[in-house]
């Protein structure tokens, strides 16, 4: 048997291992790499199959979910808190996968919920006061983006936890200020990674995208204190409560119903792009120049209120789509992430009404059809093999584009037949 060369075997292994640090550079990017990057399609994630969170999605469901994410084009997902052990399994769902597949990639920006003094209690809420348990919130966040620094690029400190209308629980700027600011110097101290983002992750008015009530001093230290802005955006919504855009003018009225519709989700996607706008604008105005992403937008296939056919008649599938693809398209060309709001369905969300339009914002039904926003992908194969809940990914309708066409309503005053 012929004896190797030294100097040749060494150039061998030397070789085999930056062959192996480039693949791990490659699958560990940070936040500045991943966010804005349309190559890592963002979504929210929840996961929850049952109407009650109390019911924990198993390890294998979560894993199964992954898999059909990153079938899929996402390559980061949004969690939401800590204090369930959802965000903790997520993680350990990704880190197996990772294990059996060297090509499976997937990063997290977990969120860490914070609420006021008393919130989801009998007592009276107090919005000038954090809550007590916030601090193990952000301490249970901190831990798993320490313990699983390969996945968590990002920490939000709450969810729409500043608005004003989240009566329940909503705090004062200066309460998420502190948290961005412990964050911030544990990454001074490396005791977190310095390549980890830190936000919040809120309404557009929140960031001073609205009423003036929200332009304080405090709001604008938090701006400057963040690395980037996670803002909300949800047309669908003001499709009922300022429904400036939902209608259509009177140069539309003999348009086809299908280019009305088109004309709708148009100014649709043009009411969140004046939202950006203004955040923009406000952070522009006192000096600072942080990136800003999409922290959530979307659009329900589904309600029996508001925003359903006895309300705006804003919610069916075939508007979803359109939604999804032009805020896809807006963000994607103009290097900005956007954390869809959601992967699937989730019944949780508004237990008490099955028919809420909260348990529809999903691109997947609960047992894993993708609806029309995703029935390319469908047809091209990309979920083959993938299930959910027992069945395989197939097409919402049975693919009938005709049959879901008959469900879709234009608003009142454009409600003849619809002519495709």
């Amino acid at each position: 048997m012929r004896k190797f060369n030294k100097s040749v075997l060494l150039v061998l292994i030397s070789f085999s291992l930056l062959g192996c640090s480039n693949k791990n550079k490659t699958m560990n990017k940070t936040a500045s790499e991943i966010l804005g990057n349309p190559n890592y399609l963002a979504m929210s994630y929840g996961g929850y199959r049952q109407n009650s969170r109390s019911i924990q999605p198993s390890l294998e469901e979560l894993k199964e979910d992954m898999k059909i994410l990153a079938a899929m084009g996402v390559k980061i997902i949004r969690t939401y808190n800590v204090q369930l052990d959802q965000a903790k399994n997520v993680l350990q769902a990704i880190t197996e996968l990772k294990k059996e597949n060297e090509n499976f990639e997937m990063y997290v920006m977990l969120g860490a919920w914070i609420d006021c003094k008393n919130a989801w209690t009998e007592h009276p809420v107090d919005h000038n006061q954090e809550s007590e348990f916030n601090i193990d919130e952000i301490n249970r966040a901190v831990a798993l983006a320490k313990k699983h620094a390969d996945i968590v690029k990002i920490i939000a400190v709450g969810n729409e936890a500043m608005v004003k209308w989240a009566t329940s629980y909503y705090v004062q700027p200066d309460v998420i200020l502190k948290w961005v600011n412990h964050l911030q110097e544990l990454k001074k101290s490396g005791e977190l990674s310095s390549d980890v983002w830190i936000t919040s992750s809120d309404n557009f008015a929140s960031w001073g995208g609205g009423d003036g009530e929200y332009h304080t001093e405090d709001l604008n230290k938090l701006i400057h204190a963040v690395d980037y802005i996670s803002m909300h955006t949800y047309p669908m919504h003001d499709t009922h409560y300022h429904p400036v855009f939902w209608g259509l003018e009177n140069d539309e009225s003999k348009l086809t119903s299908s280019h009305k519709i088109d004309s709708l989700m148009l100014r649709s996607k043009n009411y969140a792009i004046s939202q950006y706008d203004n955040v923009k604008k406000h952070m522009e105005s006192i000096g600072a120049n942080k990136p800003i992403h999409i922290g959530e937008t979307g659009w329900a296939s589904y309600s029996n209120e508001l925003y359903g056919n006895e309300g705006s008649k804003a919610t069916d599938e075939y508007k979803e789509a359109l939604f999804y693809k032009l805020m896809r398209e807006w963000t994607n060309s103009n290097n900005m992430s956007c954390f869809y709001f959601e992967a699937f369905d989730e019944p949780w969300k508004d237990a008490n009404n099955p028919g809420g339009s909260e348990n529809y914002f999903g691109l997947f039904t609960l047992n894993g059809k993708a609806k029309y926003a995703l029935w390319n992908l469908v047809d091209k194969g990309n979920f083959k093999g993938l299930s959910r809940n027992g069945h395989a990914i197939k097409k919402t309708f049975d693919g009938n584009l005709e049959e879901l066409l008959n469900q879709v309503q234009l608003p009142e005053n454009y409600s003849e037949q619809l002519h495709y």
